[in-house]
């Protein structure tokens, strides 16, 4: 049954490909990535690994966060007109609140395989089993915000453990 009603969803969506020229849906989609199937989430968070990994890992840490940021500010206002203008809620092409989060759960990380390998693992698993205050939010949480807000707590927890595993 799971199965049937995410393929309803998929085939339901409101956002399509041919709508990428629209600069909300090309940013939102995180310049497409959204669109590759399956898992666009995860294809979300590894676009913002590779992204990370060769513009953002050498930055400060106070230039790391800024840029997360405004990014995620951006992002939601960006979410919410399109929520607006279209009539979606979380759609699974929106992929900039993993961007979001993937930035945050790398933001102790150095610019070391391992070390990005776990922050990406422990981001996924937040993102997908969405327990605790994430899953809370994912369900009570609307509009541009709470599409938002579920994966930067994602990102916050997997953060914090990768500065753990860092520091013990």
């Amino acid at each position: 049954m799971a199965n049937w009603s995410m393929l309803k969803a998929i085939n339901t969506s409101m956002l399509k490909l041919k709508q990428i020229y629209q600069p909300s849906v090309f940013w939102l989609t995180a310049f497409g990535l959204g669109f590759l199937r399956p898992a666009p989430g995860t294809w979300g968070s590894l676009g913002a690994v590779v992204f990370w990994w060769f513009f953002l890992a050498e930055l400060t840490l106070f230039a790391q966060l800024g840029i997360i940021v405004a990014y995620f500010l951006f992002s939601w206002w960006l979410c919410n007109r399109l929520i607006n203008r279209l009539g979606v809620q979380d759609e699974p092409q929106i992929v900039a609140d993993e961007v979001a989060g993937m930035w945050l759960a790398l933001i102790f990380a150095p610019q070391i395989w391992w070390v990005a390998l776990l922050a990406f693992a422990l981001f996924r698993f937040f993102d997908i089993a969405k327990p605790g205050v994430v899953g809370w939010l994912d369900t009570n949480v609307h509009s541009g915000l709470g599409v938002m807000l579920d994966d930067l707590v994602a990102g916050l927890l997997s953060a914090g453990i990768v500065w753990l595993v860092l520091h013990f």
